[in-house]
Order: structure tokens, then sequence, then C-alpha cells
């Protein structure tokens, strides 16, 4: 079954492109069928991927507005192994000219599903506002994942954060759920990030993924190359834990599948 993620975090400056770009590289090597879908104006994950967003003649504005399919407007990341369902400043009008339109907040969810059999993961990259184009991503996805720093101002967007997945869990998808946290970004000498993410085990348990991404110098460069960090230096430690979260990913959804087919 194919695997709908947002990655999600409504404080900004959390590593969620970083999270989304270099997951989906991770997953395509270690072979799984990826497309990665750009819901932010600022077209970082598109650019990150390798794909000149101003080059792109079709582009997710064009699919939620319905002037294009996924399949017309994708394009694939030849160095990354995974596809781009790119965006660029378009998209920032797509909120104004959906306003009146009907199945406004379903439109990704539709559109998604007419190549969801193509795929193993999709992953959905959003911006960190809780946008229309926001609740597009989450009325598609199955689930997020949060990237977030181990500091005190993250655990409060956190509370933010876990209140709006409960609201539109309840009101407009009963798939979504919260797959996981993933602690980036992370200083093991740093005693309050040792703390806080001691607290997070404490109070989420087993949602706490299991790999930590260390604050990493590659792949921190790695967007200025127009590449993710796995594929850009693959030795680097930030791009090896990387690629053991994609592991880890990928061993959680069929671990989640084996129970469901005996439930």
């Amino acid at each position: 079954m194919t695997q709908i993620f947002c990655i999600a975090n409504q404080k900004g400056g959390v590593g969620k492109t970083t999270t989304t770009v270099n997951l989906a590289a991770g997953l395509a090597k270690v072979g799984q069928r990826v497309l990665l879908i750009d819901l932010d104006p600022q077209g970082n994950a598109t650019m990150g991927s390798g794909v000149d967003k101003r080059q792109l003649k079709q582009t997710v504005y064009d699919v939620l507005l319905e002037t294009a399919t996924v399949e017309q407007a994708r394009v694939r990341a030849e160095k990354c192994g995974y596809d781009v369902l790119g965006a660029n400043r378009e998209l920032a009008g797509a909120e104004v000219e959906l306003v009146d339109e009907e199945r406004r907040e379903k439109r990704l969810k539709a559109a998604i599903a007419a190549v969801q059999s193509q795929y193993d993961f999709v992953l959905i990259d959003c911006p960190p506002s809780l946008s229309l184009l926001t609740l597009n991503g989450l009325c598609s996805a199955h689930g997020v994942i949060v990237p977030m720093q181990c500091e005190y101002f993250a655990l409060e967007g956190l509370t933010d954060l876990v209140n709006t997945i409960k609201q539109v869990h309840a009101n407009l998808n009963r798939e979504l759920l919260i797959i996981g946290l993933l602690r980036v970004m992370f200083d093991p000498r740093i005693t309050l990030q040792q703390q806080v993410s001691d607290q997070l085990k404490d109070h989420f348990g087993d949602k706490v993924f299991d790999t930590v991404i260390p604050r990493n110098v590659r792949l921190a460069e790695a967007p200025s190359y127009g590449l993710p960090g796995v594929v850009f230096d693959p030795s680097a430690k930030g791009s090896q834990a990387f690629v053991d979260f994609a592991k880890e990913m990928v061993v959680r959804v069929q671990k989640a599948e084996k129970v469901s087919v005996q439930a």
C-alpha cells in the first residue's frame, strides 16, 4: 500500500525541507519508488532535488487548479532517483484562487489518487503555517512526520501542531495520525538538547524515531549545489543518518501493514 506522509511543523527553520529531500533520496537509495510533492511557494524542495523551479512548465499549482494532472506536471530528479511535483512562486496565488472553489482542501488528495499505485511513498513538504496549502497536504496524507530540534520553543510549537492534527483528523481526514517525531540538528554535547530528547521519549514513547539526525555541515551545504545531502556527500554523518531513517521508515511501515493484515 502506498504511504502518503506530510513533513510538517508550524515552527519555521526546523529542517522540514532538508528532511523531505533527504528522506526521499534515502528511500530511493533503499529501493523504494518515491514521489516528492513541494507545497511551499518558495520551491526549496524542488530546487533541493536538482530541479530548476523557473524552468517548470507545470507545477503543483496547476494540479491544485485542476488544469494539469500529477502525471503531466511531475518531473524526474535523475540524480536523486525520485519524481518531483514541483512548486514555484505561482503557488502563492493558489490560496486566493481556491477560496471559492468546491472541495478546495481535497484537491491534492484526488490528484494523488490517480498515480499513487505507481509509488511506495509520497512525501509532501508543507509550508510552515496552517494555510490552505498545508490543509491540502494534511487531507491527503495517512500521517505526519514531525522534524524538530530538541529545544524549549520547539516543544511549544509541537503542542500547536498536535492540536492542528487532531482537528484535521476529527473534521477532514480520519486516517491522519502522527507517524513519528524526528530529532534533527541534534548535538549530544548540549545538555538541554539531551533533556528535551528525554522528555520527548517519555511523553511520546515509540512515536519518537530511533534515528537521530546530527547537526552536520555537509547537509547544510548540499542545497547550494541543488542536491540532497544523501546524494551530495553519501559518506557524511548526516547523510548516513537519513539513509538509516529511510530504512527505519520502511521497517515501521512493513510492521504496521502486518498488524493490519492480522487484524
